[in-house]
């Protein structure tokens, strides 16, 4: 499509043109930029006034001379072009294709700038998803159309926890697959390797579109990355009737792209030098996740970033936390005990939880275990921190019990293979097999009805297991 064309740019100053226009241009138009020689570059409006036009150019403005560039606005946004060939592809993160295979033959292109969801269209998330990782399963249930994101830090193993969601993730008691859209921002080349190497080996790359923004691609790229995947999720989930598991990473590196825009453009900082509109930015990306009415399908968002210094309330983080319905949060004290997943107990939440477990959901004692699992293991921790002090000898017979089970809580409960797939039975069993290292008084947040069914199964069991062990 040819739009209108000028020549000559007021200023360029890092990925930031500025133009001298006469003619109707609007916010988040599509531009392209050429040099001298015709190369073209891809760019967007980002801000407009009586007479002039910022435009942020995805790639490098080396060689754009003030007098011989050429800026050409297409009036119309950035587009992604859609249609049933998605599956099984990986494009850069403006969604061109870098996988040798053509560009998918479609007419439909779709803003990826999207739409905000109407909250009244909305349909309330209740659909448990089995990850088949009890810390996640059994304490911080994901629910489908939730967004849960996970709190890293830097050496943790957060793409591995990722990749094993991806392989492993189904409803329960539902013959309905899910596909996966993966959008990776200023990502090294080992990890998008270790992905795509993942995914094949598991057999589900077939049912996985990728959108992958490397670490070496101009850091203003991924901004718009996200907005590529979560358009190809909400087509997929909202045209086609797909449940759509979008996984997103590095959050840090793409807010870090939007500092870096915002410092360009000489705008008042926030916290930490972010800019102020950070939590509306974050927001625009989240809120694309969830179920609506007049469609089967759903798209549930796990976004990763990694927390600078492992500081929870940082900006990212913190802004994150308040959009999302929950997180998961990475604890590098279990993992350099060698857990795996180094999920931390306490300050993981899933906001959801409640709507998404029970009779007819998973099973009748979820919701009690998982409370007296909360509650028990947050009493481990102030035990320890009483033990620093006074000593294991000097601790009561109550104490120590209490210790054996945060011990076998971090080494048999949260701890489990890259490639065990535990179900939501299995993890509730291993719960009351963890519980029945406690005093059966102790156990109060559990209904008496259910200590007498299941209890009494979980005794035999860790009796068979230590008469196997003599």
């Amino acid at each position: 499509m040819k739009g209108v064309e000028y020549r000559g740019v007021t200023s360029v100053d890092g990925p930031i043109i500025v133009v001298r226009r006469s003619g109707n241009v609007f916010y988040n138009e599509t531009v392209y930029v050429r040099d001298r020689f015709g190369e073209k570059r891809t760019g967007r409006v980002i801000d407009l006034s009586e007479d002039l036009a910022i435009v942020q150019v995805f790639g490098t403005t080396t060689g754009l001379s003030l007098d011989d560039t050429t800026v050409e606005f297409l009036e119309q946004p950035l587009e992604l072009r859609v249609g049933e060939g998605l599956l099984g592809r990986i494009f850069n993160g403006l969604g061109e294709p870098i996988d040798d295979y053509p560009p998918i033959v479609s007419s439909k292109k779709i803003d990826v700038n999207g739409m905000p969801i109407n909250p009244f269209a909305r349909v309330y998330p209740r659909d448990f998803i089995q990850t088949g990782i009890s810390s996640i399963d059994g304490m911080n249930t994901l629910i489908r159309g939730q967004k849960l994101p996970i709190f890293s830090g830097n050496g943790l193993p957060h793409n591995r926890l990722a990749a094993q969601i991806i392989r492993q993730a189904k409803i329960k008691n539902s013959d309905e697959q899910f596909v996966m859209v993966f959008a990776g921002m200023g990502i090294k080349y080992d990890q998008a390797e270790f992905f795509r190497k993942s995914f094949e080996e598991s057999g589900v790359l077939s049912k996985v579109v990728m959108f992958l923004s490397l670490a070496d691609a101009p850091s203003i790229e991924r901004v718009i990355t996200p907005r590529c995947a979560l358009t190809a999720a909400e087509y997929l989930a909202y045209e086609k009737g797909m449940h759509v598991l979008v996984v997103m990473t590095d959050m840090t590196n793409y807010c870090e792209a939007l500092r870096e825009i915002s410092t360009t453009r000489g705008e008042v900082p926030g916290r930490k030098g972010y800019p102020g509109y950070l939590y509306s930015n974050l927001a625009e990306l989240y809120e694309r996740a969830g179920k609506i009415k007049g469609s089967n399908g759903s798209i549930t968002q796990i976004p990763i970033l990694t927390m600078p210094n492992d500081d929870i309330s940082h900006p990212i983080p913190d802004l994150t936390g308040y959009i999302t319905e929950g997180q998961i949060v990475l604890g590098r004290e279990l993992y350099q005990k060698g857990v795996y997943p180094p999920v931390s107990g306490l300050p993981s939440l899933s906001r959801l939880m409640k709507d998404g477990i029970g009779e007819g959901m998973t099973r009748e004692d979820h919701k009690d275990v998982s409370s007296q699992l909360f509650a028990a293991y947050s009493k481990v921790k102030s035990i320890r921190n009483l033990a620093a002090i006074i000593g294991e000898e000097e601790l009561s017979k109550e104490d120590r019990q209490y210790l054996r089970f945060g011990d076998r809580m971090e080494n048999e409960f949260f701890s489990q293979g890259e490639y065990e797939n535990r179900s939501i039975e299995e993890t509730l069993d291993l719960g009351w097999r963890m519980l029945s290292e406690l005093p059966k008084e102790d156990l109060y947040r559990i209904k008496p009805a259910l200590i007498e069914k299941y209890l009494p199964k979980a005794l035999a069991t860790e009796a068979a297991n230590k008469s196997e062990k003599v």
